[in-house]
Parts: C-alpha cells; sequence; structure tokens
C-alpha cells in the first residue's frame, strides 16, 4: 500500500438477509485530505463507516488504515484512529472534565498524562471555563466539541466524523469548521459524512457520492461541479424592442437554448470565459442589460445529477 495512503477500501459488500447495503465500494482516501463521504438517506453512508471503523463486519472485501488490515490487524488498525458520531459518547451525568479523564484512563494513559492531556483538550476546545459543569447545562455544539475532543485524546492520525454538524446553528458550525481545518491543519487526515453539500464543498479536498452502496462519482469538488457543466447566466435586457436583436446576438456565441421570459433572456455557458465575451458583444450592439446573474454549478447539482434516476 503507498505511503500516501490513509484508506484502502476494496471491493467492500455489506449484506442484511437478502439485501445489499453496500455493494462492491472501492476508494482510497490520502493522508492529510479531508475526504467527504456524501449520499442521500440510505445509501449505506453510515454502514460504510461502521465498516470502516471495524463496527461492523462485512461479506466481503477489505479495508486497510495506514496498511494494516481492519480484520487481520483489528486492535492495532483501530488504535491509529478516532470516532466521533452526531450523537455524543460522552457520559451526561458527570463533567466535561471528568469525561475527558475517563476516557483518557480507558484508552492506557497514566493518571498524570490524563490529566495533562485533559487540559490540553479542554483549552483546545474553549472547554476551560465549563469544564467543571453538569454536562446538562451544555449547549449543543459545547457538547459535540467535548465528543469531539474524546476522539482525539490519543491523537489519532485518522479522524472519522459522521455527521458532526447536524443539528447545530449556523455559528457553532462554523466553529466546528475551524476546529476541523486546524486539525487538517496539524497533519490529521478526516473522512467526513454530512448531509450539508455546502459542508463538503467547504472543507473537503474529494468527494465520494455513493448511492444504493454503489460509488457513483468521485473526485475533487470543482473536478464533479465541472462535470456537471456549464455557467447558467440570467439577465433583463432594459429595452423590450431588443430582445429579439439579443437572442440572435447570443445564437453567435452558444450552442445552446436561450430562454426567453418577456425580457428576461437565460443561457448556458460551456465556459465561464464566455460571460465577457457576451457582455462585450452587447455593448458594442448598444443592449443595456440589468439584473445579471451567474449561477456556478453546485455540489447540490452534483449529488442531484449523480443520484437522480437511481432512487
Amino acid at each position: 500500500m503507498p505511503e500516501s495512503q490513509a484508506i484502502e477500501v476494496s471491493h467492500l459488500t455489506k449484506k442484511f438477509g437478502q439485501q445489499t447495503v453496500v455493494n462492491d465500494l472501492s476508494f482510497t482516501v490520502h493522508r492529510g485530505e479531508v475526504f467527504g463521504l456524501l449520499g442521500p438517506n440510505g445509501a449505506g453512508k453510515t454502514t460504510t463507516l461502521r465498516m470502516l471503523t471495524t463496527l461492523l463486519k462485512a461479506n466481503a472485501g477489505q479495508v486497510k488504515i495506514f496498511g494494516h488490515d481492519t480484520v487481520k490487524e483489528g486492535r492495532l488498525a483501530r488504535s491509529l484512529f478516532g470516532v466521533t458520531g452526531q450523537y455524543a459518547s460522552i457520559d451526561e451525568d458527570i463533567s466535561a472534565r471528568e469525561n475527558l479523564m475517563i476516557f483518557s484512563r480507558l484508552n492506557g494513559l497514566s493518571r498524570a498524562t490524563s490529566k495533562q492531556r485533559t487540559a490540553e483538550l479542554l483549552k483546545e476546545f474553549s472547554l476551560e471555563h465549563s469544564a467543571d459543569q453538569a454536562l446538562k447545562n451544555f449547549s449543543g455544539g459545547m457538547r459535540r466539541r467535548l465528543d469531539l475532543a474524546v476522539s482525539l485524546i490519543t491523537r489519532p492520525a485518522l479522524v472519522f466524523l459522521d455527521e458532526p454538524t447536524t443539528g447545530l446553528d449556523p455559528r457553532t458550525r462554523n466553529q466546528m469548521w475551524a476546529t476541523i481545518r486546524q486539525l487538517v491543519q496539524q497533519g490529521s487526515t478526516i473522512v467526513l459524512t454530512t448531509q450539508y453539500l455546502e459542508e463538503a464543498d467547504q472543507l473537503a479536498d474529494r468527494v465520494a457520492v455513493i448511492d444504493h452502496g454503489r460509488l457513483v462519482t468521485m473526485g475533487t469538488p470543482a473536478e464533479l461541479k465541472q462535470q456537471v457543466g456549464g455557467t447558467d447566466l440570467t439577465f433583463t435586457v432594459r429595452r423590450a424592442q431588443q430582445v429579439t436583436q439579443a437572442v440572435k446576438l447570443l445564437a453567435t456565441h452558444v450552442t445552446g437554448k436561450i430562454h426567453t421570459a418577456g425580457q428576461q433572456l437565460s443561457l448556458r455557458l460551456s465556459q465561464i470565459n464566455q460571460l465577457a465575451q457576451i457582455l462585450d458583444a452587447l455593448a458594442h450592439a448598444g443592449i443595456e442589460v440589468s439584473q445579471l446573474s451567474v449561477h456556478e454549478p453546485s455540489l447540490d447539482d452534483v449529488f442531484m445529477k449523480s443520484t437522480v434516476g437511481l432512487n
């Protein structure tokens, strides 16, 4: 396995009875990247993540974590990663400090080292001032930060984040994004499942979209958006009598259909550099335009195109 790979998934398959939930899935995760795993509900994301983290046994296929087979070298593989789920594993009846101390001890740290690591994590996740409060007084964002801190006690090189910002308000979500970016800067590899496509677009270096347990597309967010194709351009022609002239002019620049709705024109550009050419041509012809908007493809478009028709 190349040293550049943190995870290698080969022909992973999982069945529950007669139903195949994950179907011959293969992909790699590079060291030091954020890898986004996307898909509609029921696509097999959670089942895949549970197999990657050794919580579920595959019917077929292989997973390697930093070159170590998760079946043959399970204990070693498990020591190399941390997992944070959307449902916190922390104990609600004790404080944040006590949670971190207990999990540090469970991870084999001495009492002195556990105390030191707890202090470091409380500071790193801005929980110092609430460290000894009961968790019932914690907000959702504070609980999520504590859960992430618990998964990082042993400073794992690989962190699995299962929908880490589900249910958080936008401000707290941005704080979690900053934390995730900081982990990457410190050298961690992140595998992220999320239902927020904007989150994957903001954080992920590469994205895999799965549906019905199959890999349907994979690449960088920019590559995937480029595959969707085109930039949508919409504008209004100021003078109604110039609409026909504008349509004829646009037809010399684009091959696709030009849609008209009164004085509003809409079309798709195959390349973004066509925009400047079109605006120059309109200005040269004396055609004034207003309310111009440009819509680049988003991961939402990728998601819809990749999964449409598969359900």
